[in-house]
């Protein structure tokens, strides 16, 4: 999603997002008509009979509009929020209260251009939809259902006809490792604003997929900056948040400012990770530091999500990136990169230990914003 971040250091200069984080993911619904290989959410064919309702839903977005301005960008997931016969209800009062909304609906012959019609009309600020396969076998026999393909390139079409900025979203796993270079040439042909590459936490289905190896990962980071610096779009990976020290380092070697690096599409996002500047609201209410770290701390019906952003003791510890164990408590890129929590988590069960994922052995203790 085009976003922008606006950040504050802590005393010891680090970036935190204590007030407010920036992108709130709600999850309306598990329901889907996909079976992606990958999913996080373990997806079903029908909504759960205690998912929020309407006036809860209502309820719970007057409060995220009181973490106050600016406001959090609120970004409406799955499952596949057409399952919710009050997505068009609930976007329109979304954004009646000044919330930033996107939306992130499967790629489904239920998205069709009239219901992209009726977001562009609503006011979304952004769309996304899913690719992890350059063809249609690839991609299908990812996400399960035949046709998957064609529907995700059709609904992409739709979405910049009526101009409404799309991000496309990629997993990185061992098995669409080889692929990427072709997925990126076909970002290029689809006029979008952002490609976002999600990196395999083992969560989920997701368990029973191959993560690729650290030093295959190092690989990938120093390509994708090469993409960014050509790509007529933006650029971003999600859970691996060590793409940063590798754009960061380069960009100072081609001599840009720590200034002028924050600037970046890249540097806008230095310091946000799970549970800093992001919080993840479940289909039963549920808060969570991010989808994919399945640590409750708290309930929005029975806590203000203001609250238990802000207070709660789990927000509180991943918002420290200097008490974080192992190499990731000690390295000086840790203010602006902080690790996977969610990956730390699923590989140790803790969410403060080191990120495995992430090759790099840190220097000390050198605070470099």
């Amino acid at each position: 999603m085009q976003i922008q971040t606006k950040f504050h250091p802590s005393m010891d200069g680090r970036l935190v997002f204590d007030r407010r984080p920036v992108l709130v993911y709600w999850e309306l619904t598990q329901a889907c008509d996909l079976a992606c290989k990958h999913c996080r959410a373990e997806a079903i064919p029908q909504r759960h009979p205690l998912e929020l309702s309407t006036g809860e839903a209502k309820r719970l977005l007057r409060e995220l509009r009181a973490f106050g301005d600016p406001p959090p960008h609120l970004v409406m997931t799955g499952g596949d929020v057409m399952h919710r016969p009050d997505l068009f209800e609930l976007i329109d009062f979304a954004v009646g209260l000044g919330l930033p909304v996107s939306v992130a609906p499967s790629g489904t012959n239920r998205l069709t251009p009239a219901v992209i019609r009726e977001f562009k009309a609503l006011g979304i600020q952004s769309m996304s939809l899913s690719l992890d396969g350059s063809t249609a076998e690839k991609h299908d026999e990812f996400r399960g259902v035949p046709g998957c393909f064609a529907w995700t390139l059709s609904a992409a079409r739709a979405v910049r006809e009526v101009d409404i900025p799309l991000q496309v979203n990629t997993l990185v796993t061992a098995e669409t490792l080889d692929d990427l270079p072709q997925i990126y040439e076909l970002m290029g042909e689809l006029d979008i604003a952002r490609w976002s590459l999600f990196f395999l936490v083992q969560v989920g289905r997701g368990r029973t997929l191959r993560q690729i190896t650290p030093a295959q990962a190092e690989r990938l980071f120093h390509q994708l900056y090469e993409w960014v610096k050509e790509a007529p779009f933006a650029i971003k990976t999600t859970e691996a948040m060590h793409f940063r020290r590798v754009a960061y380092r380069r960009m100072q070697m081609e001599g840009l400012s720590p200034s002028e690096i924050q600037k970046t599409s890249i540097g806008r996002g230095f310091g946000i990770r799970d549970g800093n500047g992001i919080m993840f609201i479940s289909h039963l209410g549920e808060v969570y530091p991010s989808g994919f770290l399945p640590l409750s701390a708290g309930d929005v019906r029975k806590a203000s999500p203001v609250e238990i952003y802000q207070d709660s003791g789990l927000f509180r510890r991943l918002r420290e990136p200097q008490n974080f164990k192992g190499k990731c408590g000690r390295c000086e890129f840790n203010g602006i990169c902080g690790g996977s929590r969610a990956r730390a988590y699923a590989a140790t069960g803790d969410p403060l230990e080191s990120d495995p994922l992430c090759a790099y052995q840190p220097r000390g203790a050198e605070v470099l914003v």
